[in-house]
């Protein structure tokens, strides 16, 4: 089976030193990505750690994939300990980092340790440099990103970073790649941020080792001759279907449909485009470079989440303000999804919907937690109660759209998913729209034999974390694809990925997390008995634990 190359390499930003582990049994057993890192943050965290402290670590990986230049490989995963769920956490990011993180040598880089000055760690296939770059305290991304460029002559392709958000703690902080390209959900910019880690680059000439078949040609043609209605307005083009069909939330999650969905949908989306815009190597070209002429805001995207959270949610139909947020959040270093959340939690307490000024003063504030937003960066979770408005996350994370009380399905998949309300955890949502072939969907409504398709889908979406490739490659990097350029038979990845989803389970049982963790904020159909189904075909403990793992579980406070 074809996994990562290379050794882990652990960089402590507190003694500042660094070692290499060989980690070769970790990867011939979990691929690259997502699997290598769980495995190893599960094998190297403490259950019991703070995520804010010295003992949890950031641990960066890419995948065999990497080693090729078919599309949908332009991405790699990041793993640490969330200060937002509390639990074992995996991001994903795309751009054009990733191949620049393959020619330092390393199959994972973890950062770990805290540092009592702001620092900058530059990884190359010679080994590991800091610097000290107390300048760059409060620098929004881009102006880490010119620094770089400045005094190392890297490009933003090199560059991952953190912005005021990350310094400050924002518990939905991201982490920010390629400029505009997010590690969003969980909040691990804000696990740098309290390391004392504004910057992390990676160079080298380290050469790819593995030898992918012929597949990758035909992918690779085919991502770029397909006529397909992302390549026009990316994700956005979700946006008047979704409240067509009663899934897009709406004014903090009291409506499911929005009257203002055309103006800041897909085609609104599209007239703003003014390039084509992809990741690293590939020919689908999905991305949403978007400007606005006359007020001059120049951002990627939005994509569909963000219109959903900017948008809808906060009962906003001005597209430019959209953007507007978008291009704060990536300044600011934030996850846009948690963050629009909880903007819109304050509007619904303040009856304020549809106030962009306000919107975007809260982003603001939220980034250098002034005011109200000291309060708002730690997310619905936490602040919901102070608001006087309902908990609208799971696991501490805040929801995206495909919205579950429409499509049920997607609803029981947020409450399994170990990262909290995520939709790409596994991304069940496309089989209910439908957004896959017919002979693959299933009616939205209802729960009834939808347990074990999530768990098919979880364990599917593990193993593209793992080597590492896009979920938007579902039109044509098929099972039988995947399982060719791995050379391992489906089932076995299939077992990998069921292992991986296991090994986060586990560890976030060691913390205290257990069925009662596993819900959603609305009623499903037999959600009781689907859940239990959900257990038993995974073979973990009616409680939801898996057997054995919440032995060590920490005491609470």
């Amino acid at each position: 089976m074809h996994h990562a190359q290379g050794p882990l390499l652990s960089v402590d930003v507190g003694e500042r030193t660094a070692e290499t582990v060989d980690v070769d049994d970790v990867l011939e057993a979990f691929v690259g990505g997502r699997g290598v890192c769980t495995k190893l943050a599960a094998d190297r965290i403490p259950t019991d750690a703070d995520p804010f402290g010295p003992e949890n670590s950031v641990l960066f990986a890419t995948g065999p994939l990497q080693h090729s230049q078919m599309s949908f490989t332009g991405r790699m995963s990041a793993t640490g300990l969330s200060p937002l769920t509390g639990g074992l956490l995996s991001s994903n990011a795309g751009g054009f980092l990733s191949r620049n993180f393959v020619a330092t040598g390393y199959a994972a880089v973890e950062v770990t340790g805290t540092s009592d000055e702001l620092l900058a760690v530059h990884v190359t296939d010679e080994g590991v440099e800091f610097e000290t770059v107390p300048e760059l305290e409060g620098a929004t991304t881009s102006e880490v990103t010119e620094y770089v460029e400045e005094a190392h002559d890297f490009g933003p392709e090199h560059t991952l970073c953190v912005g005021p958000a990350g310094e400050n703690r924002v518990r939905f902080a991201s982490i920010i790649t390629s400029e505009s390209r997010a590690f969003g959900r969980g909040g691990l910019g804000a696990v740098l941020g309290a390391k004392g880690v504004k910057l992390v680059t990676f160079d080298g000439d380290a050469a790819p080792t593995l030898d992918l078949v012929d597949v990758t040609t035909d992918v690779h043609r085919e991502a770029a001759t397909a006529d397909h209605p992302m390549k026009k307005s990316g994700t956005a083009g979700m946006t008047e279907y979704a409240s067509h069909v009663g899934a897009l939330p709406t004014r903090y999650f009291s409506e499911l449909s929005f009257e203002g969905a055309e103006d800041i949908g897909g085609d609104a989306v599209a007239e703003k485009k003014y390039k084509r815009g992809t990741c690293s190597a590939c020919a689908f070209a999905c991305k949403l470079p978007t400007r606005d002429e006359e007020s001059g805001v120049e951002t990627e995207g939005p994509e569909y989440e963000t219109v959903m959270a900017f948008g809808a949610n906060a009962g906003v139909s001005d597209l430019v303000a959209v953007m507007q947020s978008n291009q704060l959040c990536d300044e600011l270093g934030m996850d846009t999804i948690s963050c629009g959340d909880t903007v819109s939690a304050y509007l619904a307490s303040e009856d304020e919907f549809g106030n962009t000024e306000l919107v975007h003063e809260l982003v603001e504030k939220i980034a250098y937690r002034e005011g109200v937003g000291d309060t708002l960066a730690e997310g619905v979770a936490r602040c919901h109660e102070q608001l006087g408005v309902e908990n609208w996350s799971v696991k501490g994370m805040e929801f995206p759209a495909h919205d579950g009380r429409h499509l049920n399905g997607q609803g029981l998949a947020f409450a399994t998913s170990n990262r909290g309300a995520d939709h790409m955890y596994a991304e069940f949502y496309a089989k209910e729209y439908p957004l896959v072939p017919r002979d693959q969907a299933v009616a939205p409504e209802g729960l009834d034999g939808k347990a074990a398709l999530v768990v098919e889908k979880e364990n599917h979406n593990a193993v593209l974390d793992s080597a590492v490739a896009c979920k938007f490659s579902r039109d044509f990097l098929s099972p039988e694809r995947l399982s060719t350029l791995l050379e391992a038979p489906y089932e076995e990845l299939q077992e990998i990925g069921a292992r991986v989803v296991e090994l986060e389970r586990a560890f976030n049982n060691a913390r205290g997390f257990d069925r009662d963790d596993d819900t959603v904020p609305y009623d499903l159909p037999s959600f009781d008995a689907a859940l239990s189904e959900y257990y038993e075909v995974r073979g973990w403990e009616s409680d939801g634990t898996v057997p054995g793992s919440a032995e060590s579980a920490p005491a609470d406070d």
